[in-house]
């Protein structure tokens, strides 16, 4: 099967990342080889149906998944994650630290991410169900937080120059920010959003209790909703002088316009920090 530039005879060679959320699944295949070779789908979710039915319901429909990849990643996009200094992190703590942060729910278990670039941990959790089913599944997957690819290609990004640097993943429902000063991250947390409205009081607010400087430090803004990204940038350029677009498929060795663009920004920041 040839799908764009993705021969799926040689998927041996691929790299496969699954990401899902609760509004909606996609999915990449991603050939390192060849670094213009993206292939990119979305798969639609029954907001009436749980999270294991659809995942159950995604891998049996999806015939791009039943091939073998040389690497599976599978990515959770859940506000329910919490950071730990790499040096404090005890793997026997992991319950203790995370429902410390948040009320208990029935059937999930708690993941682990280790940042070796940032010196954190990331816990976050996962439906029981939906990981037996995905383990089950695709048994040699590997599994994240979104947070984690994005915390990890954004501290290296941070180092550069002088400036604070605040960063927003703009999606439909929701924003992703960090707050990061020369590679240490001060802030990881995730809202949910109605509106650009919302996208601005959140940014500015963040803005203020860090005491970042309007004229000198960094906004820099990401997303798959560009029209969001957009009125976001318009509203806060007469508050905030330096706002930046993040574009991480430059940093892909590619000259072809490729579906990059439409890949969600945590599997790029996943496949750059690879």
């Amino acid at each position: 099967m040839t799908n764009g530039n993705i021969d799926f005879t040689k998927s041996s060679q691929y790299t496969l990342s699954i990401r899902l959320s609760t509004d909606g699944f996609s999915f990449s295949v991603y050939n390192p080889l060849e670094e213009c070779d993206f292939y990119f789908q979305t798969f639609a979710v029954n907001t009436q149906q749980s999270m294991a039915a659809n995942v159950k319901a995604f891998l049996a429909q999806t015939a791009e998944l039943k091939y073998t990849y040389r690497q599976i990643n599978i990515l959770i996009h859940t506000a329910r994650y919490t950071s730990v200094p790499l040096e404090l992190f005890e793997d026997e703590q992991m319950e203790t630290i995370f429902y410390q942060n948040f009320r208990k729910q029935k059937n999930e278990i708690i993941l682990c991410n280790v940042l070796g670039k940032s010196n954190l941990v990331i816990l976050f959790t996962i439906d029981k169900l939906t990981h037996l089913f995905l383990s089950e599944q695709l048994p040699n997957a590997r599994f994240f937080s979104t947070i984690s690819p994005q915390i990890e290609y954004l501290t290296n990004r941070s180092k550069l120059g002088n400036n604070k640097k605040l960063y927003a993943n703009i999606h439909g429902n929701s924003m992703d920010t960090f707050a990061l000063d020369k590679g240490r991250l001060q802030l990881a947390n995730s809202y949910t959003i109605n509106n650009t409205g919302d996208c601005s009081y959140y940014l500015l607010n963040i803005w203020k209790q860090l005491g970042y400087d309007q004229e000198h430090d960094e906004l820099h803004l990401t997303g798959d909703n560009v029209a969001y990204r957009q009125q976001v940038q318009n509203q806060l350029k007469e508050y905030l002088r330096r706002i930046f677009i993040i574009n991480p498929q430059a940093e892909f060795n590619t000259s072809h316009t490729s579906r990059i663009e439409d890949i969600p920004f945590d599997i790029q920041a996943l496949l750059i920090c690879e």
